[in-house]
Order: structure tokens, then C-alpha cells, then sequence
């Protein structure tokens, strides 16, 4: 937990129900850390390597009518990008003309940010401020952005300035594997699969000759 994630998350009634549980002891100590320490929380190694090998996140925003949004935003492996020590962002595609998301960030720009590694149960939670970025601002940030390789339609770039983040336990994270993640567990069985086949293939070859 990094030191400003406390006193983001922890609000009066949420302490209130970690007092109930007897935990507000124990998470009382963080938020007094995070006060001692203006500002915001500064992405470590640890951080800045795993975002920028994941494929896709968890979006939560805020609406003008204070209900929250969660949206899945994802692409390629390296969809993140990690712009300097407190700034992440990525290109945002076109999806299905509904703008809830950038929306609710051009209101109020508060967002949480859930990145989750199912394979190796690792999730990071990240608070942090969000800012709409057009391709008329600057194309230059789009182009850095956009995976070449990807032929999506880019609408804009999303930038967010990290305020605090938490590696949340493992518990509970079912496992779950990508096709990439599957591909060298599961090439080894393709190519003995492919080796029974000629082996299958060549007996019965050799038995039609016997029957001739």
C-alpha cells in the first residue's frame, strides 16, 4: 500500500466498519503516515514493469448523478503505458458511441483503476486523476500510445496522474490464461499430436500395403 492510499480510501464509514471488524488499529497507522507526507505516491519499478506487460484493466468513474461506472478498457499486451513516475495512460478505441467513461472523467476526474494478472493472481489498485487528450492536442502523445500493430480506431488518449495505489491480496483471484499465456503449455501438445498422426498415418499405410 502505498503512503496515500489510506486516507483516499479509508473515509469515516469505512473506518467505521473496520472498527466493527478490529482492523482500524492497524489501518489508523497508514492513514497518520500518508497525512505526515503530502502529496501523491510516486510508481516503482514493481509497478511501472507489471503495468506494462498487462493487456487490460478495470475502469471506475464518477457521474455527474455521483453513481459509479465501471467500463474494461484492453488491448494488446502493453495497452499501458507508463509515462513518467506519476503518470499512466493509454490509447482509448472506439467502442459502442455510448462516452460513459469519458463522460463522467470530463465532469469529475476522479477515477480507480483495478489491473488484475489472473495467470499469477496479482491485482494492483490505483486512485488518480484522469485527462482527456485529443488527437488535435497532441498527436504526438496518440502515436506513442497506439500499437502500430493494432488497427483499432483510436478516439483519444487517456492520461491518469497517479494519487496512490495497493497491491491487493491474492485471495479469491481465480486463475485464468490468455491464449498467449496457454500457447507454450499447449504447442508440446500439438506437435505430439502432429507426430501421433503421421505415426497413425504411416501404420495405416502400412497395413493397406499388406492388404493389397
Amino acid at each position: 500500500m502505498s503512503k496515500h492510499y489510506a486516507s483516499i480510501a479509508f473515509t469515516d464509514d469505512v473506518r467505521a466498519v473496520q472498527s466493527d471488524h478490529g482492523s482500524d488499529a492497524f489501518y489508523g497507522r497508514k492513514i497518520v503516515a500518508g497525512k505526515a507526507t503530502p502529496g501523491r505516491d510516486s510508481l516503482t519499478e514493481d509497478e511501472k514493469d507489471y503495468l506494462s506487460e498487462r493487456d487490460g484493466f478495470y475502469l471506475a468513474s464518477v457521474s455527474e448523478t455521483g453513481w459509479p461506472y465501471v467500463q474494461f478498457r484492453g488491448g494488446k499486451p502493453g495497452y499501458i503505458h507508463v509515462v513518467d513516475d506519476h503518470t499512466i495512460g493509454w490509447a482509448d478505441f472506439r467502442g459502442n458511441l455510448q462516452y460513459i467513461s469519458t463522460g463522467n472523467m470530463t465532469g469529475d476526474d476522479r477515477v480507480a483503476i483495478i489491473v488484475l494478472d489472473y495467470a499469477h493472481q496479482r491485482r494492483l489498485k490505483i486512485f488518480g486523476h484522469a485527462r482527456i487528450v485529443t488527437a488535435a492536442e497532441d498527436p504526438e502523445l496518440l502515436k506513442y500510445l497506439t500499437d502500430q500493430t493494432d488497427d483499432s480506431v483510436v478516439e483519444r488518449a487517456v492520461l491518469v496522474d497517479v494519487q496512490a495505489y495497493d497491491w491487493n491480496c491474492q485471495q479469491h483471484i481465480t486463475p485464468r490464461f490468455s491464449t498467449a499465456e496457454l500457447e507454450p503449455a499447449v504447442e508440446p501438445l500439438r506437435a505430439k499430436l502432429a507426430e501421433l498422426q503421421a505415426e497413425n498415418d504411416r501404420l495405416r499405410a502400412q497395413l493397406d500395403d499388406r492388404k493389397e
